[in-house]
């Protein structure tokens, strides 16, 4: 007889999933009990409880041998992730968010059911994990006017729900109000440059990044992160920016700085005098927060040991056919 697999530990953010919550509560519970499966489902009411209910779950499926699950969208994954990196447990995902870039790259799929199959299945690979500090990012980290974008997505999702468009008309206000540069003193790869800039984005996620146009998406997750900044322009020519981004074509912008890289340290400016002892608004997959510069964007030292679905196998080599009598 075949022994159960270990318990899944599910940290389920209910505000989440377009008010799906009691679907995907029937949906783990039926899994589980067919696949005879212990499931200790965390339900997370209040989001500023998410981060001492992860780490509740860590501390749970290390006394059970079990999996830490995310139920969530990429912020409640991100949190997860923070309290699971390092900790020895196996990381799963069960996506209920808008955009699920995270999900979505490692091809876990956006069905509640489908992806219980895929924790059930118990196969893990590991995956990359961005740190700005020791704050994690699994999809981007910014500052400046993308923090300024995501506060606002936050306002517009409050009063017209949550969708892309509500997302893409967040975005087109905050930059119709107007936005002030950042000056920045930027050290990569033995470099060090004064930078003057709207937005400092790193991505550590290949999917977002092919989504934009960009040719760093190769490298983000494959041991280093796309460092992307935009040189001081005018609303218009920002407007013209964020079309070519919804079209897949910002890696063609002249505007535009972008490099890969394993480390990315940012300072204030030596032209802003005591700026340094202040603080700057960091967004990390969605969350916005205050950290003091300077900052250490970097691929972290440890992976997640990510359940997901296995790599397709490659196809085939046909063997050579044996020659003709003719060509003998």
């Amino acid at each position: 007889m075949t022994e159960p697999g270990p318990p899944l530990v599910v940290v389920f953010n209910v505000g989440a999933g377009h008010g799906r919550a009691d679907e995907v509560r029937a949906t783990l519970e039926a899994g589980c009990a067919e696949a005879e499966r212990a499931l200790h489902l965390l339900e997370v009411q209040d989001p500023q409880q998410l981060g001492a209910m992860a780490r509740q779950a860590v501390a749970l499926a290390q006394q059970t041998g079990g999996v830490v699950v995310a139920a969530g969208g990429d912020g409640t994954i991100n949190t997860v992730a923070q309290a699971v990196l390092g900790s020895g447990c196996a990381f799963g995902v069960l996506p209920q968010g808008t955009f699920n870039y995270f999900s979505r790259t490692h091809g876990i799929p956006s069905e509640t059911a489908e992806a219980l199959q895929v924790l059930l299945a118990g196969r893990s690979q590991p995956a990359q994990v961005g740190l700005v500090g020791e704050r994690v990012f699994l999809v981007n980290a910014s500052l400046g006017l993308y923090p300024e974008l995501l506060e606002e997505r936050e306002d517009w999702k409050r009063q017209f729900g949550r969708s892309r468009l509500v997302a893409f008309g967040a975005g087109l206000a905050t930059l119709l109000r107007g936005h002030r540069s950042l000056r920045l003193r930027v050290q990569s790869q033995g470099q060090e440059r004064e930078l003057r800039t709207p937005t400092l984005f790193v991505g550590n996620n290949a999917l977002q990044l092919q989504q934009l146009g960009l040719p760093e998406a190769e490298a983000a997750g494959a041991g280093c992160l796309a460092a992307i900044a935009l040189r001081p322009v005018g609303v218009l020519k920002m407007l013209v920016l964020l079309w070519r981004g919804a079209f897949g074509r910002l890696g063609e912008a002249d505007e535009l700085i972008h490099v890969a890289t394993r480390q990315l340290t940012v300072r204030p400016s030596r032209r802003l005098g005591t700026f340094g002892s202040k603080r700057i608004k960091v967004a990390t997959d969605g969350e916005v927060s205050w950290m003091r510069l300077p900052l250490s964007f970097r691929v972290a030292p440890q992976t997640l040991d990510l359940l997901r679905p296995p790599e397709p196998a490659p196809d085939p080599v046909p063997e050579p056919a044996p020659p003709s009598p003719a060509a003998e």
